[in-house]
């Protein structure tokens, strides 16, 4: 997700989408760890994308 997506959707839209990327990195962990994971990729880009919506939820503030 681009930062200037981010910043045109409002807070509660943006602390939805930070609540379903937790659960899909959580839920990719698990895979990984049972050795399902085949795009490793993923879970890097996941967490760039939560950084992103978090820092963009604080320069909001």
């Amino acid at each position: 997700m681009k930062p200037a997506e981010i910043r045109q959707k409002p807070k509660e839209e943006l602390l939805k989408s930070i609540k379903d990327y937790r659960e899909k990195l959580r839920s990719l962990r698990f895979d990984l760890a049972s050795g399902k994971v085949k795009n490793v990729r993923e879970i890097r880009n996941i967490k760039k994308d939560i950084a992103r919506i978090l820092t963009i939820l604080k320069e909001k503030k």
